[in-house]
């Protein structure tokens, strides 16, 4: 499979590295290193796919061009379109000709968020009650200083839209009835630090991001009946923990079960092996989980966008 990098950023380059031998070229309006400057000036028959990796807004113009000509895309995250109905058209571009399309959550792959995901599904937990996440990093001076990235709800839908999808990993259906609890603007122009939950859901949700963590920094707790499970940090940030506690009745100290992981972050190769997986096998395009995302982050990031200063 010859894939072609569209939008050459952190995330383009991120891709290259992994696609090695696959890249065919890059394609940016300005970056020097690109093969070309538009998908348009990139010949058919140089590329079965491609890895976009641009900013929102000419996310969708991308897509038709490479459904129309049967070219399967990974597309990072979020695939923000103007509304459902455009999410629907280009999904039955790509049935139609037979490209695959694959939005990228490469935290899908990482080691203990599958981990957490099979405990979870094993029923070990029992009636599972609450679930809250924390995901920060330090870049609100970069994001500030960025062309395109300090407006609209900022943050929300950067790492919102992986804390979400990580919720539906782990437990399914979700609903949409979630709800703003904070969004601040502490030094950048758009929303820098969000609080959401859903207190409807099973479990009960709660979710903060933020770009003001100094030190990138990811954690969550799950309580439950039988016992809890928390998650420290990520494999790209340095060890990385997984407990799980078994709960002792009708009370005490509880048997702790930890792994603690040293290694180089496995997702985004994972990831493309998963994508390279999906075109051999020729899976039909399915938007579902993003028409799930535009409905529930849009709503929410109307309200954070309207929010005063």
């Amino acid at each position: 499979m010859k894939v072609v990098i569209v939008g050459y950023g952190v995330q383009g380059k991120k891709r290259l590295r992994i696609a090695g031998d696959d890249a065919a070229g890059i394609v940016d309006p300005v970056a020097p290193e690109a093969t070309w400057k538009e998908i348009t000036d990139v010949p058919l028959d140089r590329y079965d796919a491609a890895l976009v990796c641009t900013p929102d807004a000419p996310k969708m113009a991308i897509l038709r061009h490479l459904f129309q000509h049967g070219k399967h895309a990974l597309i990072e995250k979020p695939l923000h379109a103007e509304n459902e109905a455009e999410l629907t058209e280009v999904e039955t571009m790509a049935r139609k000709t037979g490209a695959v399309c694959y939005t990228a959550y490469n935290h899908r792959f990482e080691p203990h968020y599958v981990r957490m995901r099979d405990l979870i599904a094993s029923g070990a937990l029992g009636k599972i009650y609450r679930c809250r996440m924390f995901y920060g990093n330090g870049t609100a001076r970069l994001v500030r200083n960025s062309e395109w990235r300090d407006k609209g709800a900022g943050v929300l839908p950067d790492l919102g839209s992986h804390l979400l999808d990580t919720a539906r990993f782990w437990f399914g259906d979700i609903g949409e009835d979630f709800r703003l609890v904070s969004a601040s603007r502490f030094e950048n122009r758009a929303p820098d630090h969000v609080v959401i939950d859903s207190q409807s859901s099973s479990p009960a949700l709660e979710l903060e991001m933020t770009l003001l963590n100094w030190r990138n920094h990811f954690t969550c707790d799950i309580f439950a009946e039988k016992g809890t499970a928390h998650i420290e940090s990520l494999c790209k940030w340095g060890p990385t923990t997984f407990t799980h506690r078994t709960r002792i009745l009708p009370s005490g100290r509880p048997p702790e079960a930890a792994v603690t992981l040293t290694q180089e972050d496995p997702t985004w190769t994972l990831e493309y092996e998963h994508f390279r997986n999906l075109v051999a096998a020729k899976t039909p395009a399915d938007l579902s989980q993003d028409r799930w995302l535009q409905r529930v982050l849009g709503k929410l990031s109307e309200e954070a966008s309207s929010k005063p200063a």
